[in-house]
């Protein structure tokens, strides 16, 4: 199993994290192979070794790896206890200071962002594609943390692998989302006339930024570019590909 950590995370000795790849699962065809998407069309048993794996890779059994029914909202939850898969609260973030826990999300293009309090006693998954960016998914994120304790200068955010700028294509409408001037410079010129090249991961730091948190680390890496590293929605869509995969990112607190 093939996993991606941020060096500023596994510096806090009180956490377990991982950004999973689509490598050292079971899947087959377009998920293959370290599928963790409940809500694809994969085979659930398949879905369930996987997620097995992967809770295993943090310590713990499956039953604890957690995430949510995500709507792309700016809803996050704090969480102090389990719950079967099949009633998964609708969120797009999940906050916790319990621990044996691993709170994670699923993403196949959209950004995982994994954050701790570096004092270790709080931590953090968000879901943040353009419409959880731009309706306060992080903002929502950061006050859930503040109220289980954490302090916005002492909290770490590691951003991992999504769609980079030179592969996501946007057309006019999804510009108008972006009323701000000082947004556009998000966006540059496409090759397709009246389209723009949407910068995600520049977005999302600046909301981080803007929140207050000066410790953001982005692994920098393209979930459209490396489709033997990871799965991407958009690229299935290019390919006219039946569904896709989804990745696990995760992160824990040690007891």
């Amino acid at each position: 199993m093939v996993t991606l950590q941020a060096s500023s995370l596994a510096a806090i000795g009180q956490i377990r994290h991982a950004f999973f790849t689509r490598e050292g699962g079971i899947s087959t065809g377009v998920y293959a192979t370290l599928n963790g998407g409940i809500g694809s069309r994969d085979a659930p048993g398949n879905v369930r070794e996987n997620r097995v794996r992967m809770a295993s890779a943090l310590g713990l059994p499956a039953e604890r790896l957690l995430t949510a029914y995500q709507v792309h909202s700016a809803e996050a939850l704090i969480v102090d206890h389990a719950w079967p898969t099949d009633e998964r609260p609708r969120a797009d973030a999940l906050v916790t200071r319990t621990p044996d826990l691993a709170i994670a999300i699923t993403t196949a293009d959209c950004g995982p962002i994994l954050l701790a309090d570096q004092d270790g006693g709080v931590i953090a998954a968000a879901h943040a594609g353009w419409r959880g960016a731009v309706s306060g998914v992080l903002e929502a994120t950061i006050e859930a943390m503040e109220r289980c304790g954490a302090r916005k200068d002492n909290i770490v955010a590691a951003m991992g692998p999504m769609i980079r700028q030179r592969n996501y294509e946007v057309g006019p409408e999804f510009a108008a989302a972006f009323t701000e001037k000082k947004d556009e410079r998000f966006f540059k010129a496409s090759a397709k006339r009246a389209h723009a090249l949407f910068d995600l991961a520049g977005y999302i730091a600046c909301r981080l930024y803007a929140a207050g948190i000066r410790n953001v680390e982005d692994l920098d890496l393209c979930t459209y570019a490396d489709p033997a590293r990871f799965f991407s929605y958009r690229r299935s869509v290019h390919h006219n590909e039946p569904d896709y995969g989804r990745h696990i990112s995760a992160i824990a607190l040690l007891p």
